[in-house]
């Protein structure tokens, strides 16, 4: 792969990362919030921008006199501390005006606000009531979830200008049998162009998957193979010819059930543009589905626990970015809108330092009648979730660079 296409990366996780934060900012500004700090990636900062009081704009520059003015406690920002994982400190400015800042770890972002782990701003143990911790539980709600559901939104959009463009899918040719197996028992050979199974039409290779994927869930694991009638075209011959095949619960690793492979022609399915909207939320739902249904079964065991950190997303990300001239805007487009979603349900989790967490708080504070949870505490809590959750990030790198190595 051209080691340029991993460039791709960095405008679909700057959008993601935008999106996500935006959706915090717009909401907390609605709410009354002051917003300190939008940053795009994680302290120390490189640069910012910020309105005078008395008109026209300013250039904060790292190691610069006005930045050393106006900075704060960069090691309580960390990569997983909600929607900016900082605490008003005092040397924070005052001043009502937003610093729009690029920070010098390229993962990430934050909206910083004034007690969001419930600081308490003066002597007489009022809150500030431009801060977070000033605001009602259903504003402070709203503020939590936004990034989560402008991801959401996001995706939508995406996969809505994805089957616009048109969504490649494979010719369901044969390309490949592998001998021995269920296919080649049945006699089919590459080349043959599958044209139904068990009488429903095969329009692409993608529709004879859902056809025994379906038929194999029905069964239950209550056979070892389970019957799938198909209808084929062999090259030059306009006659169908119908064959059994015996498709397997419990392939081989890379055999697939039936033990066949695509012959790889690709062409373009577009569908009209005014369905394309519907289309694309109908698909963000189901993708969602099936990322909680397969996180649900790593929990149980009954998928291993298999995840890609930022290296192997990078990677992942560049493949997908290579295949745009031959395979059009579907894949960079469809991959951008997965990982919206993905950064979305990993983000309203229930745990600790993510936007799920901090709504759990929240929770607890509307059960207990708005007593709310001491400041140190909420923070001890935060931080034991930001300690695993950058453990596991370091274990999660560690494989992906490894399965990099020759």
């Amino acid at each position: 792969m051209n080691n340029w296409y991993l460039l791709a990366a960095i405008p679909v996780f700057g959008l993601l990362v935008l999106v996500h934060e935006f959706g915090h900012f717009i909401t907390a500004k609605w709410a009354g919030i002051r917003v300190e700090e939008f940053g795009i990636g994680f302290p120390p900062r490189i640069v910012g921008l910020r309105q005078r009081d008395e008109g026209g704009w300013e250039v904060i520059w790292m190691g610069g006199k006005r930045y050393e003015e106006d900075t704060y406690d960069s090691r309580k920002q960390t990569p997983f501390s909600g929607t900016s994982g900082g605490v008003s400190t005092p040397d924070t400015p005052k001043s009502n005006h937003t610093i729009y800042s690029i920070n010098l770890i390229p993962i990430g972002g934050f909206v910083r606000m004034p007690g969001e782990n419930g600081d308490i701003n003066d002597e007489s143990g009022n809150y500030d009531s431009q801060s977070f911790a000033a605001k009602s539980a259903g504003k402070r709600l709203i503020v939590l979830v936004a990034g989560v559901t402008m991801n959401v939104l996001l995706a939508m959009v995406l996969f809505t200008f994805a089957f616009g463009f048109g969504e490649p899918n494979l010719v369901p040719q044969i390309g490949k049998v592998v001998p021995g197996s269920p296919a080649a028992t049945a006699g089919i050979r590459p080349g043959d162009t599958i044209v139904s199974a068990n009488n429903q039409p095969v329009k692409f290779f993608s529709d004879l998957q859902s056809i025994v994927n379906a038929e194999l869930q029905a069964d239950k694991n209550q056979h070892a193979t389970v019957p799938v009638t198909l209808q084929i075209r062999r090259p030059g011959s306009a006659e169908l010819i119908s064959t059994t095949v015996n498709v397997r619960e419990h392939p081989p690793a890379g055999q697939g059930p039936m033990g066949i492979e695509a012959g790889g022609k690709v062409v373009f399915d577009s569908i009209p543009v005014w369905q394309a909207p519907l289309r694309g939320v109908q698909y963000t739902f189901q993708i969602t589905t099936d990322f909680l249904r397969a996180i649900g079964q790593m929990i149980t065991g009954a998928l291993p626990f298999q995840v890609a950190g930022p290296v192997g997303i990078v990677r992942i990300t560049g493949e997908v970015a290579q295949s745009v001239p031959s395979e059009g805007w579907w894949p960079i487009l469809s991959l951008t809108a997965v990982l919206s979603l993905n950064l979305a349900i990993i983000n309203i989790l229930p745990f600790p330092a993510l936007d799920g967490g901090r709504v759990v708080l929240v929770l607890i504070e509307v059960l207990r009648g708005g007593k709310r949870l001491r400041p140190e505490v909420e923070g001890m809590i935060n931080f034991a979730g930001m300690l695993m959750l950058l453990t596991l990030m370091v274990v999660i790198t560690f494989f992906d660079v490894r399965n990099l190595l020759p």
